[in-house]
């Protein structure tokens, strides 16, 4: 048995929403994850794109960043969908740059049939320049995870858009291969552990991110803590999803990432 989780940034309502919409939950119907973590979502102010993605199939929590630029009643931020009850949640404010670009990290913790999980999606700061604000923010999520992590539990999930490549400074601290401010964090990368290809979910395959006129990246992550000696946890299969277009329509601007985690123990 396994745990299966997706990540997606969707582009709030930018280009053609209800069509884009409509391949976004074709995508879940075939992934048919159990945790879903989703950026850029707009919530109040008329908007209920969860409601629209998901329905009533799955509970959610929702974290407000910002308003959104279009609607000022609408918040922009980040949720998660989950096929089990969702219990705690938590919005926690990341730090930032002092030039109103503010960002959150969305954190629950799941009764799932594993035992208690805690999940958290975020989204970093966007421009290339600001991998200095980035690092903070990594930072401060470290103390999140580890705090809301159940002790001997379910490895902590960490997953989202974090608009830094692979051999950037904040994620090399993710996943503990470099220290800032004295401090560091180890959680693995779902696609580098079990990943096949590239792993680009920043494409110019996709006409959606031509405007901006930047390479290809794989700037969206699934992050894991380390397995338990039973080996729950385990990543088990992880891959690009939501990378196709149907008549002319891609799900969003960016790809989503699709991982699978062991929840029973290794036979012995």
């Amino acid at each position: 048995m396994t745990l299966s989780l997706l990540t997606l940034n969707i582009w709030n309502d930018d280009g053609p929403w209800k069509e884009r919409a409509a391949r976004i939950r074709a995508c879940i119907d075939e992934l048919d994850p159990d945790l879903i973590g989703f950026q850029e979502v707009l919530q109040g102010g008329g908007c209920d794109q969860l409601g629209e993605l998901v329905g009533d199939r799955y509970q959610t929590a929702y974290a407000r960043a910002t308003p959104f630029w279009r609607n000022h009643e609408a918040g922009f931020g980040n949720a998660i969908a989950s096929r089990w009850p969702i219990g705690e949640s938590e919005t926690f404010e990341l730090p930032d740059g002092g030039d109103g670009e503010q960002r959150v990290a969305l954190s629950v913790t799941i009764d799932a049939p594993a035992g208690p999980i805690s999940m958290s999606s975020t989204h970093l700061n966007f421009r290339f320049h600001h991998g200095w604000i980035r690092e903070r923010q990594v930072v401060a999520l470290r103390e999140l995870v580890l705090r809301r992590r159940p002790r001997a539990g379910f490895p902590a999930i960490l997953v989202g858009d974090f608009n830094a490549e692979p051999e950037s400074s904040e994620i090399r601290f993710v996943k503990g291969l470099q220290a800032i401010g004295g401090k560091s964090l180890y959680l693995r990368d779902a696609f580098a552990h079990a990943g096949e290809g590239d792993g680009i979910t920043w494409s110019a395959r996709n006409p959606y991110t031509h405007p901006w006129l930047e390479p290809d990246r794989r700037i969206d992550y699934v992050f894991v803590g380390g397995p338990r000696p039973d080996g729950i946890g385990a990543i088990e299969s992880c891959r690009v999803v939501c990378d196709q277009q149907h008549e002319g329509v891609w799900p969003s601007d960016h790809f989503g990432v699709f991982c699978t985690l062991r929840t029973e123990p290794l036979s012995t």
